[in-house]
């Protein structure tokens, strides 16, 4: 049990790490990781079910979708053209060896069906990866942040299923309190 409850702190470093691309946008303060992995896997839900699948899948294979990076962090993509990390497989497999392996397994197996695309549910959170970073790029551009633009084309140019391209658009044309709005308004139908 002490290999598994220090998973479970080192997990928590992930409410700590800050998204480290939105540095380089510059965003003074942005989301952690986990902050972006929750959004992302409701997200995920809301893909996979739209396209049939199974969304409590989709959605566990997003909020483990980045817990390596307690162990690599999250390195920007400019930092990736000179930095080679271990595979997401191999460093989720170190941070899970001595743990029950029903725990290890179940981490494992997520994780590399994620990171092979080997089913429509992993399809889906990786295009709730994408569309999360979308919509965090049009809330800090509504915040003033000018330099959004590349993660929100990288981000567009990525997505593969056809519910995820059909929210992407909507998210381009909706300013992100328009929902309130709606609300206030008392138009909710």
């Amino acid at each position: 049990m002490a290999r598994l409850t220090g998973l479970l702190y080192e997990i928590g470093l992930l409410k700590r790490f800050k998204r480290t691309g939105w540095l380089v946008a510059g965003v003074r303060d942005p989301e952690s990781i986990a902050e972006h992995s929750f959004r992302a896997a409701i997200i995920a839900s809301v893909i996979t079910v739209l396209e049939g699948g199974n969304p409590e899948r989709a959605a566990f294979m997003s909020l483990l979708h980045d817990t390596q990076e307690t162990r690599v962090t999250d390195i920007p993509y400019i930092g990736k053209r000179y930095l080679q990390a271990a595979p997401n497989e191999k460093v989720t497999a170190d941070q899970t060896r001595g743990t029950p392996e029903p725990v290890a397994d179940m981490m494992s197996g997520a994780v590399e069906e994620y990171e092979e695309k080997t089913s429509l549910e992993a399809v889906c959170a990786r295009d709730a990866d994408k569309l999360e970073c979308l919509i965090q790029a049009v809330e800090y551009r509504e915040q003033g942040h000018q330099n959004v633009q590349p993660w929100i084309d990288s981000s567009l140019a990525a997505l593969k299923t056809k519910s995820a391209k059909r929210i992407a658009d909507e998210v381009l044309t909706t300013g992100s309190l328009e929902w309130m709005t709606r609300v206030l308004n008392g138009d909710e139908g």
